[in-house]
């Protein structure tokens, strides 16, 4: 992947978010809201309107401007449709320069691979172009597809959280692991 914030794979155009994404965004968000209620926050009626996902945009580029979040859309290869999204989000700097990794697929492109293609490539990105020494992703012990992901692209565990987080209104449980960026 060059400096900029744009790659393809195989099979993806994965990119930075950007506002004139609001409707494919949106479209994503109403097609896999059953689907990716089970692994989420609880979500109201506004989030699933095209209003909702501008300011959703606007919000994530401020996180870029601010060098506190990176956005990644993954497209098909025309970039007509969003399959899924990543994001780096809490970024700090100073002596931790680290990270959270969040991520989501379509529901109708889930078990092809699709999401380590696209995180193999922004791994190295995370740690040359951003500068990032951890990455820390963390994952419901009952996901293991997500924990065989992560394990796949070099990530660690390094614990259990309990009732880390609020997923669909209940206070979870979650696997904690990260990856170091390499010496």
């Amino acid at each position: 992947m060059s400096g900029g914030i744009a790659w393809r794979t195989a099979r993806l155009s994965c990119r930075l978010a950007r506002p004139d994404d609001a409707e494919a965004l949106w479209r994503y968000r109403t097609a896999n809201r059953d689907h990716l209620a089970p692994w989420e926050p609880l979500r109201d009626e506004a989030y699933y309107t095209p209003a909702h996902s501008r300011r959703t945009l606007e919000e994530w580029m401020l996180g870029v401007a601010q060098d506190r979040a990176y956005p990644i859309l993954m497209f098909d290869p025309d970039e007509r449709e969003v399959l899924g999204s990543f994001t780096f989000s809490n970024v700090v700097r100073g002596p931790f320069q680290a990270c959270l990794l969040g991520y989501g697929l379509a529901a109708e492109h889930e078990g092809r691979g699709l999401m380590r293609e696209a995180l193999a490539p922004a791994m190295d990105w995370a740690f040359d172009t951003l500068g990032l020494h951890r990455v820390m992703a963390n994952y419901l012990p009952r996901n293991e597809r997500s924990g065989r992901l992560l394990a796949s692209l070099g990530f660690e565990r390094e614990g259990l959280a309990r009732r880390y987080l609020q997923i669909a209104g209940v206070w979870e449980d979650h696997v904690l692991t990260a990856k170091i960026a390499p010496d």
